[in-house]
Order: C-alpha cells, then structure tokens, then sequence
C-alpha cells in the first residue's frame, strides 16, 4: 500500500481531473474527482490561481475552474519528469 499522496500529486491529481472533463470544472466535482475535503481543496485552489496554473471563471450562474496554458505546460513537465523517473527504475 503506498503513503499519503505528496503535494505534488495531489496538483497533479487536481489537473488531471479538470483535462479529464474538457478543461473545465465545477469546484465541487474538482473536489470529489481529487478525493479532498472542502477545505483542503480550497487552500490548493487558492495556491494554483495565485500560480496561475488554474483560474475561477463564471458561467452563467455556475462557477468554474479552467486550466490555463501555463497550468497544461505545468502538467506535460510533470508527466514527463514521472516518464524520465520510470525509465531509470526511481
């Protein structure tokens, strides 16, 4: 069984999720796609706006969280630092 997850999956978690429903998501299905609480989801959110990797827009009367390019550069690094860490057995 592996650990908590760290940080870092977690962002990478909270990323995948919002390319997985077409770049945009309502917080709470962010929430629950990212397997986080409320509050937890909330204090990453608020750190991956301010990064600017995500922003909140407003649709209507609903709230989203899109992905920005530097949030979709951001998760292609990732991907490929994993790839890189995989090949050498890490």
């Amino acid at each position: 069984m592996e650990g908590k997850r760290t940080r870092v999956d977690i962002i990478e978690d909270m990323l995948s999720s919002i390319i997985s429903k077409g770049g945009r998501i309502k917080p709470t299905h962010l929430m629950y796609k990212s397997n986080m609480s409320h509050g937890q989801m909330k204090i990453y959110l608020d750190d991956l706006v301010q990064k600017e990797l995500v922003k909140k827009v407003k649709d209507g009367h609903y709230d989203y969280v899109i992905m920005t390019d530097k949030g979709h550069e951001f998760l292609q690094k990732l991907k490929q630092m994993r790839e890189f860490e995989k090949a050498f057995g890490l």
